[in-house]
């Protein structure tokens, strides 16, 4: 889940252009990387269909993007026969609709059986017109045929505007009406009035979708550069409240802008800004429900608790030193998205969690259960716990040095506590 820069490229779809220019530029981007395997492997008649076509006409083609074929026939036994030939792994996707991936040399090719007598009626029953243009593959040697376009993306494409194919098809397949906003915030397209009253009128449904697909979903929108405005949306029309989405959640003040404001480089945006989002958005028991990894839960619920804590401490400075320092073991990895989450956080907490010297920010235990055990003869227990806590959190606050002579000074502070422990227990 990150959020990586969307490739710039003068657009090819453009209003008068010919068709069999339109093909022929749209096949020299498509093809400006090779594929895996050349485009005759695939038995005629095929079609390129889906994302690789909306984002090469829109001149926002990623340099390695998921190929999706319509092909006639058996396209789960095709996959298979094209992994004899060319290599790479099959994954079934979906037995029931016939359709397979075939990942090879870092490329997804999903290939699905056509839905319908013919090309055109499988395009008729997809979500939106955008993603309904299929580019037939040409045979060997001829030249490219001329796009299909049944439902009228070309022009919605020109007009940056989202349009569903239907009410019905959305219906078919409840996601869709997610992934209808989540395309126009991450396309910065417009809704269609009819498309969006369809959107907003059934959003109750996505609670009818296997919940790791609406996470997913929700996935790519949390990492769409303006993700917020989707994700506000999706409140607002009320789809995921009944998922357990935190309704009063202030997903609109996640954006780019905050980020920059508070000091965040592009690398840490990527994955920083989609974290605060979720973790904003979907309380621990909502990622449950969606069946989210264990990983992705604990680190949403270490980030509002902490963010709960600091808030209630009034900042950062405020927390007593042992609440500073699980904190920071607990969002080591992460802490640049709490700095989006809390309200006014001090800009040198970021350059501190960015020297990876910090012994608060990056804490450490300057000795090991071992090495006490057996300089001071500590047997395990509760109290060997008890001191590491004591020297980590010196150590944290710089009452001892790290390297060889901070280890010299940790050992003799433990003897120290040790003594003093043994001395209480004695009177």
């Amino acid at each position: 889940m990150h959020m990586l820069p969307r490739p710039s490229q003068a657009p090819i779809v453009t209003a008068g252009r010919p068709a069999g220019e339109l093909a022929a530029a749209l096949w020299q981007r498509l093809l400006a990387q090779p594929w895996p395997l050349p485009p005759e492997a695939l038995p005629a008649p095929a079609a390129l269909v889906g994302g690789a076509v909306r984002d090469a006409l829109l001149g926002c083609l990623e340099p390695q993007p998921d190929l999706d074929f319509v092909v006639d026939g058996d396209a789960i036994a095709l996959t298979r026969q094209l992994a004899r030939d060319h290599g790479g792994t099959v994954v079934i996707l979906d037995s029931d609709h016939n359709i397979a991936r075939l990942v090879l040399g870092g490329w997804n090719l999903d290939l699905a059986r056509q839905d319908g007598p013919n090309l055109e009626a499988d395009l008729r029953r997809r979500d939106y017109s955008i993603n309904a243009i299929a580019l037939p593959l040409p045979a060997a040697g001829g030249p490219p045929p001329a796009l299909l376009d049944p439902t009228g993306g070309l022009g919605d494409l020109q007009r940056r505007q989202l349009v569903a194919v239907s009410e019905a098809n959305l219906l078919a397949d409840p996601l869709r009406l997610l992934r209808g906003i989540r395309l126009a915030s991450s396309l910065d397209f417009g809704l269609e009035p009819r498309s969006q009253a369809w959107i907003q009128r059934h959003g109750a449904r996505l609670t009818t979708v296997a919940g790791e697909r609406v996470l997913a979903e929700l996935e790519k929108l949390a990492a769409a550069p303006q993700g917020e405005r989707g994700l506000e949306q999706a409140l607002a029309w009320t789809l995921l409240q009944g998922w357990g989405a935190d309704a009063s959640a202030p997903i609109a003040s996640l954006s780019l802008g905050r980020a920059h404001q508070r000091g965040l480089r592009a690398s840490e945006m990527a994955w920083a800004l989609p974290l605060a989002r979720l973790s904003a958005l979907l309380p621990p028991q909502a990622l449950a429900g969606l069946r989210s990894s264990n990983r992705l839960q604990q680190r949403c619920r270490a980030l509002r608790h902490w963010q709960q804590q600091v808030g209630q401490a009034g900042g950062w400075a405020n927390l007593p030193e042992t609440s500073c320092l699980a904190l920071q073991r607990q969002l080591e990895a992460d802490f640049p998205a709490l700095v989006l989450l809390l309200d006014q956080p001090d800009p040198r907490l970021l350059e501190r969690w960015r020297n990876p010297a910090d012994p608060l920010f990056h804490p450490r235990f300057p000795l090991d259960g071992r090495t006490l055990q057996q300089q001071l003869a500590i047997p395990a227990g509760p109290e060997l716990g008890q001191l590491l806590e004591h020297l980590s959190l010196e150590r944290s606050f710089g009452r001892l040095a790290a390297g060889p002579e901070g280890e010299r000074a940790a050992l003799a502070a433990a003897a120290r506590w040790w003594a003093e422990r043994q001395g209480r227990w004695h009177d």
